[in-house]
């Protein structure tokens, strides 16, 4: 399997630092896709790039319009855009295919693959729900992250965990980053842990 992880300039870069670890733990392919707006946000949020790179199997920049992911006949798997700004998300919406992100979001689209959005903004204008929404339409799966309480997170890591953990249930993966919620009669709702 391969995955394509776009960062973009929104918020929440340590999310798709936190996939890329599980991924990488999984031994999956990735091919990580970081905008200069995401750069400057990882600045803010990470300190610098070089550890969430070294997390991926390929990284590239966002002009790198002829690497091999740029291409449909590439046999990447899934995309994950995470955190998804409102401009990448318009952007894909639309099919405004100026860099490699919406390149591949596009491929990803057009060949029923599929793409992970993580819009991280709030609140939200109107033009951003009908993006949502197209992107909807078009098979994209929205997964903004939205904070749950069920599991008991202690620390803003278990948060992190959480979110990344909603990523991999959209991709199929199996993990174990937090404990669902299993209902098996009204009496007696349980929570699985990670490894049960």
């Amino acid at each position: 399997m391969g995955v394509i992880v776009a960062v973009t300039g929104a918020s929440g870069a340590v999310i798709a630092m936190r996939l890329l670890e599980v991924l990488k733990e999984k031994r999956i392919e990735t091919h990580l896709i970081i905008s200069e707006s995401g750069k400057k946000v990882i600045g803010y949020e990470l300190g610098n790039s070089d550890e969430i790179r070294s997390l991926s199997t390929f990284h590239y920049s966002e002009d790198e319009i002829d690497a091999g992911i740029a291409s449909s006949s590439n046999p990447v798997d899934a995309m994950v855009i995470a955190p998804c700004s409102l401009k990448t998300l318009s952007a894909v919406a639309n099919g405004f295919c100026d860099n490699l992100i919406t390149r591949c979001a596009e491929n990803m689209l057009k060949l029923n693959r599929k793409l992970v959005v993580m819009p991280r903004d709030t609140p939200l204008s109107l033009a951003a729900i009908e993006n949502m929404y197209n992107l909807k339409l078009s098979g994209a799966i929205i997964l903004p992250p939205n904070m749950a309480y069920y599991y008991g997170p202690k620390t803003v890591d278990d948060v992190t965990d959480f979110f990344a953990g909603k990523i991999l249930d959209a991709l199929g993966i199996e993990h174990s980053a937090y404990r669902k919620w299993v209902k098996y009669d009204e009496a007696s709702p349980v929570i699985r842990l990670p490894g049960d």
